[in-house]
């Protein structure tokens, strides 16, 4: 089971958050980052639902939150902890769920025993009595309390263990394997569900089927008449690292602008700059293609035939609304004619041939067919058979499988890079609703100028007069690793010590020239999160230079 909830799928169904009786939403600024998400949990509190927003930011969904618990940066492994504790010491953890389907319980109630309230509120910043009642209200809503992260878990060092805590917690409350509740991490990004489930991870094969475990290379190697590596692939992490070392020589990048998406933008730079050979494939001419040695032109969702995976593991079809325009081609088209080119035979001339082969190869998808999905309009995997409806909700009958859920106890891990004299306050990233991402698509859209025109570091009323800044005024914005001019927006959204800014402006302000290069030494995801800086006023002089 915590298999499922690490690889980032839904257990349960977007349209279930309305009827759930409390949702615990943690580092998820639902409102802009996932809108559509948010109605969701909107409709769960006009019809009753308890929310609880966890979160360093007063994000607008706070306005709708029956308790928002304000923590400290990198601090929810101690507050998750601290509800087990609560919830086990005081008995209200859900007993028959525990005994009955899941292993480990023993360990994890005496890992918790030191993390009682009051010592996680001195480490997260919330007092010990909000962390009890907080605790009690999730285990009152026993079978139907949802969990809902997003990067605000996982985007830490830690981020792994982070989530294991959130996974422990949704055991304890017997919230999987059941309507309206269950963990559910809400992806970023469109049909990032649908790369992870066709094997666009360096441990997977299609349908999350481990490259290292006995049978899965075997019968990849006999479908695709080719020798597969025995070991695991490497992370974008390590890539870049061994671009530098002259491991990694050649580079393929499709759909991603590198160079501003990655932490700390110099290292990400110099290691690109370092490979022999980059193509890109992308819709249009970013900072990243602009060091290729070949730009292979895309076409857009709007001009492609195939499939696309939600957040809650629906798979639909997308159809061309227009042909190519110019020279720009489908990522299938290109990818197929790369293969031919190659010398690779294979029998795929099209997006459904790749489907298809994809649903034979992968049991979660198996059932899911073109002619199903034209007139059913969207299926849920697992879908193992033609005559299966899809799976709304994970896990029901997870103990009939013989897969039991683990607790994993994890410790408490502070960010990497803790602020010390000389960059005393934290800055911390994330997205705004008008601009998305790295600005690739919304940077080319002038009616988003009028809403956010360009960037600006979100400060502490507090900090602000300590620094003796004013609104708008323009001041560097420094870490360990670069600095960027940026206009300030004083405003108590942001804690006292923290700093808020996105990084959808590349042209003016790439904030990741800030952003720490330590990374979960698990999945080695980036830690966006949190990172030390200082802020300086602009002098005169440099403001006539500018």
């Amino acid at each position: 089971m915590a298999v499922m909830v690490g690889k980032g799928a839904m257990t349960n169904s977007i349209e279930e958050l309305a009827g759930a009786d409390l949702l615990l939403v943690v580092g998820s600024n639902t409102t802009e980052a996932h809108p559509v998400i948010s109605i969701r949990m909107k409709r769960a509190v006009r019809n009753g639902a308890k929310l609880i927003v966890i979160d360093p930011r007063k994000t607008e969904l706070t306005k709708w939150a029956t308790r928002h618990l304000q923590i400290n940066i990198g601090t929810d492994i101690p507050l998750f902890n601290a509800f087990a504790n609560v919830m086990i010491k005081e008995e209200l953890y859900d007993r028959e769920y525990v005994e009955s389907r899941t292993e480990g319980f023993a360990e994890l109630a005496r890992h918790v025993e030191t993390y009682t309230p009051e010592y996680a509120a001195d480490i997260c910043g919330i007092p010990a009595e909000e962390i009890i009642t907080a605790a009690r209200e999730y285990a009152a809503a026993s079978g139907k309390a949802a969990i809902c992260y997003t990067l605000g878990i996982t985007e830490h060092s830690c981020g792994s263990h982070n989530v294991q805590s959130v996974a422990n917690l949704g055991m304890l409350g017997g919230n999987f394997g059941k309507p309206n509740a269950g963990v559910n991490p809400l992806r970023g990004q469109n049909n990032v569900q649908g790369a992870s489930d066709s094997g666009a991870l360096p441990t997977d094969l299609p349908g999350y089927q481990k490259i290292e475990r006995p049978g899965f290379r075997e019968k990849f190697e006999k479908a695709w008449n080719a020798e597969l590596p025995k070991r695991r692939g490497i992370t974008k992490i390590t890539a870049m690292d061994q671009m530098l070392r002259g491991g990694v020589r050649g580079v393929f990048i499709m759909g991603e602008n590198t160079v501003i998406s990655d932490p700390n933008t110099n290292h990400a730079q110099t290691a690109l700059e370092a490979a022999d050979f980059i193509v890109v494939q992308d819709i249009f001419l970013t900072d990243t293609a602009k060091l290729a040695d070949i730009v292979l032109p895309a076409a857009t969702f709007a001009e492609s035939d195939g499939t696309f995976t939600n957040s809650e593991r629906r798979v639909q079809r997308v159809r061309p609304a227009i042909d190519p325009i110019g020279e720009s081609r489908t990522d299938v088209d290109i990818m197929l004619d790369l293969m031919k080119r190659f010398g690779i035979r294979q029998n795929l001339a099209s997006a459904s041939d790749v489907w298809d082969e994809m649903r034979m190869l992968s049991p979660l998808f198996e059932g899911i067919t073109y002619k199903r999905l034209d007139a059913e309009g969207g299926i849920q995997w697992p879908c193992p058979t033609d005559d299966h409806p899809g799976t709304v909700y994970l896990h029901k009958d997870q103990m009939d499988s013989g897969m039991p859920g683990y607790f994993a106890p994890v410790d408490h891990i502070p960010p990497a890079e803790p602020t010390d004299a000389e960059y005393p306050l934290t800055l911390t990233t994330g997205r705004r609703r008008s601009t998305y991402h790295t600005g690739t698509q919304t940077g080319r859209a002038s009616g988003f100028d009028l809403l956010v025109p360009s960037e600006f570091a979100e400060i502490n009323p507090y900090d602000a007069d300590q620094l003796e800044l004013k609104d708008g005024q323009k001041v560097m914005v420094s870490s360990r690793r670069g600095s960027v001019e940026v206009p300030i927006k004083i405003t108590d959204r942001s804690p006292h010590g923290t700093v808020f800014m996105s990084f959808a402006f590349p042209e003016l302000t790439q904030t990741n020239r800030l952003t720490s290069d330590a990374y979960d030494f698990i999945t080695e995801t980036p830690e966006f999160k949190a990172c030390a800086i200082r802020i300086d006023k602009i002098t005169s002089a440099s403001n006539a230079a500018d």
